[in-house]
């Protein structure tokens, strides 16, 4: 094997993924039971006790966040990438269907009551890759619940007496939450915890995903209730793909405004906060009367961290604005006032959002270097002069941010993009990862790429060193020159399979880079993306590629995984730690390319007089 490109995953996983779209190859409704056995011969590091009697409450916990709370509800999940897929295949009105959402994960979700049935929209085969084993693991962790609790009757009737204190399709009312309260002693939680067969630790990690009244009802609905839901994809065609890419580029491109077929831009992949934080200015205008909001309410002990950063970094005291924005912008009028001078200010400094798109659950923002405020950005993005500032407000370039897809959406999303914009400028990738020999929060600056997709190690100049991201980055550590694997799915790795790469050298687990890269390729080279190769694109780049990766998950360590950690207020440092290398670069860039441009202009006008005075 060379000693660039590992092997691709171990035969278990590859085994559970060819089981997967051979029976989703039928033209009918398959049930996820088929898949149980496969998935549990895995092994899965998100799920290593499938196969055991016990329940796998952090597998549960997993998959509930990024699945609906109304799934114990679903029989029949239909998966089709645009509304048009589902009308085709007789579901013609899923869009009036009841909106719902999962906690951890962004995918359009519609769910039929009546009939029981879920329709999600999809954005490329790694919607499936995901959804698929996130609902088996769900299934099968769910019936161990069921299993535990169907032959225990005293239980079972608490829970029957509970819930017709309230009807389980209305929200509670006050007589019923307090009759929660009053059931969920602490005798009756240890009741309950001990007919699950749960530790403390366990237990109080189930109460936070389904805490009061959904530990009640869920329980209730668990031990009546087996799972069998059956899936079915309605469309799997590259091209359904393709064109409800082209669909979502149709509305973002109807701005008459920015021209963004006709105008240089910056393409950046990330959230929908942190670089529109940084440019607009908002936040820290707004900034005493946030820090009033958290003294006197204390979310999550803001205000002790408020004051840790008055001594110790009062240039990081940023980061704790931009994250406590969300409870300013969310508190009551307060907020709602806040939010309206928040779209205003926005619209100020030249920026546009495309929210709730026709088919991708992927939001837009679009905006003009020209109206950007020097005065307003964030200090730590530099100091310019008045030579610059002027520089600046003579551009024309756009900055197109998305919201980070996931996997192989970053192809078809990038292939669209790199097809419709004449002159890109830069790309610039930033996302959340595993890592192999860090801690969460650590940032990842990969130069190699190994894609599980196309089986191809890239090769690339990263436009970013560690020397960028350290002076920001304040309770993380920075590692340049890594080797990153683009994976297909969470579920579909276990540890063997992280130890093959892990002897590589690779340490930088996540799933978009491999996409975008091959995208990259399709956009330098006149052929498409090959497959099993060594691809170097380090030389034939025209633009700048910066790829950076923030750490949050340790899959190997059983200290801290994503399952039972959430990054909140830390994942803040790493998220802008991130962020502000790629503004500085795009700003840096964009004065160096018109400083270029307007000397380019002079010797021109020059070289005209010279010529003028010579006739």
């Amino acid at each position: 094997m060379d000693r660039t490109t590992p092997a691709a995953g171990n035969e278990e996983i590859e085994l559970y993924i060819r089981t997967i779209y051979s029976l989703l190859r039928s033209s009918g409704p398959i049930r996820l039971r088929s898949l149980e056995e496969s998935h549990a011969g895995i092994n899965s590091s998100l799920h290593h006790r499938a196969e055991s009697l016990e329940i796998d409450v952090a597998a549960l916990t997993y998959a509930a966040l990024r699945l609906p709370a109304c799934f114990p509800d679903v029989s029949l999940v239909v998966m089709g990438q645009m509304e048009e897929v589902f009308r085709r295949k007789g579901y013609p009105d899923v869009e009036r269907w009841r909106s719902v959402a999962a906690r951890a994960r962004r995918r359009k979700l519609y769910f039929d009551e009546q009939r029981h049935i879920l329709a999600a929209f999809i954005a490329s085969v790694s919607d499936i890759d995901d959804m698929v084993p996130t609902m088996v693991a769900y299934q099968i962790e769910w019936n161990k619940l069921h299993q535990k609790l169907n032959h225990n009757h005293t239980l079972l009737a608490d829970l029957g007496q509970l819930a017709s204190a309230s009807p389980a399709d209305a929200p509670p009312s006050d007589k019923a939450l307090l009759a929660i309260d009053e059931f969920l002693t602490v005798e009756r939680k240890a009741r309950i915890r001990t007919a699950l067969d749960l530790s403390e630790s366990d237990f109080e990690m189930l109460y936070n995903l389904w805490p009061g009244w959904e530990l009640v009802e869920n329980l209730r609905k668990a031990a009546t209730q087996r799972m069998d839901t059956r899936v079915n994809v309605l469309g799997s065609g590259l091209s359904d793909y393709r064109r409800s890419v082209q669909l979502w580029w149709q509305r973002l491109d109807a701005h008459d405004a920015f021209e963004l077929g006709e105008r240089p831009v910056y393409f950046v992949s990330s959230n929908t906060h942190s670089l529109t934080n940084l440019f607009s200015g908002f936040v820290r205008q707004e900034g005493q009367q946030i820090i009033d909001l958290i003294e006197r309410e204390q979310p999550e002990a803001l205000h002790e961290e408020y004051r840790r950063l008055l001594d110790e970094a009062p240039e990081q005291v940023g980061n704790l604005l931009y994250y406590a924005s969300r409870f300013y912008l969310s508190h009551g009028q307060l907020g709602r006032q806040a939010q309206a001078r928040f779209a205003e200010h926005e619209a100020g400094v030249g920026l546009q959002r495309m929210r709730d798109p026709h088919c991708l659950d992927v939001e837009a923002q679009v905006l003009e270097v020209s109206k950007l405020r020097t005065e307003w950005l964030d200090p730590r993005l530099g100091s310019f002069s008045a030579e610059e500032i002027a520089l600046l407000k003579a551009s024309d370039a756009l900055i197109l941010n998305i919201d980070y897809p996931l996997g192989m959406a970053a192809y078809h999303v990038f292939s669209q993009v790199s097809t419709a914009v004449s002159d890109l400028m830069g790309v610039y990738i930033i996302g959340k990862a595993a890592t192999l020999n860090g801690r969460v929060g650590d940032v990842m600056i990969p130069n190699v790429v190994y894609d599980e997709h196309s089986q191809n190690t890239f090769l690339f100049r990263n436009c970013f060193t560690a020397v960028d991201v350290a002076p920001y980055l304040r309770y993380g550590t920075v590692f340049d020159n890594q080797k990153s694997v683009t994976v297909r799915g969470t579920f579909l790795q276990n540890r063997n399979f992280m130890h093959v790469f892990y002897e590589e050298s690779y340490t930088d687990i996540e799933m978009e880079a491999g996409p975008y890269l091959s995208a990259i390729y399709e956009d330098i080279y006149p052929k498409r993306h090959p497959l099993n190769e060594i691809v170097n694109i380090f030389i034939n780049a025209p633009y700048d590629i910066g790829v950076l990766h923030y750490a949050s998950d340790t899959p190997i360590s059983r200290r801290q995984t994503l399952l039972s950690k959430s990054l909140s207020y830390m994942g803040v440092d790493a998220t802008y730690a991130t962020t502000i290398p790629v503004a500085r670069r795009i700003l840096r860039q964009e004065i160096d390319r018109q400083s270029g441009l307007a000397k380019a202009r002079l010797a021109q006008a020059s070289g005209k007089e010279q010529t003028g005075a010579a006739q």
